[in-house]
């Protein structure tokens, strides 16, 4: 919203943070065992709920958007409050904890739904809760570490969500195939497999997290400051906040008109419902730019006048991570919706949800969900020290372009095997996401706005989310002729783009005007 300038250099922090050891990094990140636990059966077994309790296929995408759109609410939200918190069990760790407690609950529930539409409420429950845990556990790791271990300590989150997922993305097919758990169902009831599975997920979820919480201790703000110094502590301060009114009354009203202007095209000319979506969010954030500027004109700098005007002043280096990252997500929401719906079609010959080769296909689907998490578990240590080789951004490049080469070449591949090494591309490019383009925003931004920043972030993941979700669900029913593996492979052309983008993105401090 305004133009950029530079900052004058902060005076060096008084302290240095120290270098943690392994078991400590260990201690940090446990809890992402439990988070990944949770979001790899939501992964992998989602869609064959929603399609068990009658689903079509191209209905699915615009039932996966709930959780989404959570995300993009709680995830600034909590990542402001978060930083704006201190109490008895800390600055994050309060979060992590009321995250758990209720993801855990959804997990519960989830796989018992009576109807259809009630799964897609406890999606939006069980995401939201995900998220109140997952952004702050990211900024997390930029409070406690020094800038220099960031990215391995993104790297042994990583790890931990590789290696947790691949449990969980197998769990229905080891109950099946060890304990002799029920795979099938009559019509419209979800296998006991699954319902196992979710429940053994709850726990592990709330399990973990209590084990970050009461093995960590956080720095207390005064050692926070010692660390940085009193210059982020001014640049974070109400008086740093300068608004212009008219521009944000003039962009916000624009937004809004431009919203409405949208909607009505959606409704006249039957255009795909899902795009109301991205209509009505337009004119939902015009709403909250005229609110922002009519709150800053009453005196009020914090809140959303201080969201809004960090989302708009965002550093150099998180812009240009942006674009990649829509990008990236747009290609692996492509995989997430029409993984189980493609290789049960494409490559086992079924689209019944009851038949036998459905579900074989359906559990075939964790196991490849657990080969790419595997693969992402055992590179996730290479990245460090790539990265220090290549760069942080180059290495992201090779990854992102296997990622994409893999996720098209399960188009190619009709043997249900060869599609394990579709996912050693993928398993290596979502290694890299969850580790580098993290670490590399957790060195550029303030650390007294760490929380909001990360939430901010999400804001490039989600949105693609939803645009693949409007977009994807009329690609498969009219262009790709009710094939959904040519979603996937669009979604593999998007990633390669993604790695193009990258060449954009400036690895290097930087600030954003005031």
């Amino acid at each position: 919203m305004s133009k950029s300038a530079v900052l004058p250099q902060s005076a060096a922090p008084a302290r240095r943070k120290p270098l943690l050891n392994f078991w400590q990094l260990w201690n940090m990140s446990f809890g992402y065992v439990g988070i990944q636990f949770g979001f790899a059966l939501q992964n992998a077994n989602v869609s064959r709920i929603f399609e068990t309790l009658g689903a079509a296929i191209d209905d699915i995408p615009i039932l996966w958007i709930a959780g989404p759109v959570t995300g993009l609410v709680v995830q600034p939200i909590v990542g402001y409050m978060s930083d704006k918190t201190w109490n008895r069990l800390g600055r994050r760790k309060p979060y992590f904890l009321i995250g758990a407690l209720l993801a855990s609950l959804g997990l519960l529930v989830m796989p018992n739904s009576p109807t259809l539409w009630f799964a897609a409420g406890m999606l939006w429950m069980l995401d939201a809760s995900i998220n109140i845990t997952m952004e702050p556990m990211r900024a997390f790791v930029g409070d406690m570490l020094p800038d220099e271990q960031r990215t391995a300590g993104f790297a042994v989150q990583t790890f931990f969500i590789g290696a947790s997922s691949v449990v969980g993305s197998l769990m229905p097919w080891l109950l099946t195939n060890v304990f002799n758990i029920a795979n099938t169902a009559p019509e419209g009831v979800v296998p006991d497999s699954v319902k196992w599975s979710f429940s053994l997920g709850g726990i592990v979820y709330l399990a973990t997290v209590l084990w970050t919480i009461f093995s960590v201790r956080e720095y207390s703000p005064e050692e926070q400051e010692a660390f940085h110094g009193k210059d982020e502590e001014n640049a974070a301060s109400d008086d740093a906040i300068q608004l212009n009114q008219k521009l944000y009354t003039l962009v916000g009203s624009c937004l809004v008109a431009i919203g409405f202007v949208f909607s009505f095209l959606i409704e006249e000319l039957s255009w795909d419902k899902g795009l109301f979506i991205l209509s009505f969010g337009l004119s939902a954030y015009g709403g909250l730019q005229l609110l922002a500027a009519w709150r800053y004109r009453n005196g009020k700098k914090r809140g959303l006048v201080e969201m809004i005007y960090d989302f708009n002043n965002m550093p150099g280096p998180m812009r240009q991570l942006a674009l990649a990252q829509m990008f990236t997500w747009f290609a692996l929401f492509s995989f997430f919706i029409y993984s189980t719906a493609a290789v049960t079609s494409h490559h086992f010959g079924s689209s019944d949800p009851q038949s036998v080769a459905y579900n074989q296909g359906a559990n075939w689907v964790g196991v490849l969900m657990s080969v790419y998490n595997g693969v992402a578990a055992l590179v996730a240590f290479l990245l460090p020290v790539m990265a220090k080789r290549i760069s942080r951004v180059k290495t992201h490049m090779v990854c992102l372009v296997l990622g994409g080469a893999g996720l098209a070449s399960m188009y190619l591949f009709r043997d249900p095997k060869l599609l394990i090494i579709s996912m050693i591309g993928l398993g290596i490019a979502w290694a890299s996401l969850l580790t580098l383009p993290y670490a590399i925003l957790s060195s550029v931004v303030p650390y007294r706005k760490m929380g909001i920043y990360m939430g901010l972030f999400n804001f490039f993941i989600v949105i693609p989310q939803i645009l693949a979700a409007a977009v994807l669900g009329l690609l498969v029913r009219t262009l790709f002729g009710g094939q959904p593996i040519f979603a996937l492979a669009l979604g593999g052309a998007s990633m390669v783009l993604a790695a193009l983008l990258m060449l954009r993105v400036k690895d290097e401090k930087s600030q954003p005007s005031i």
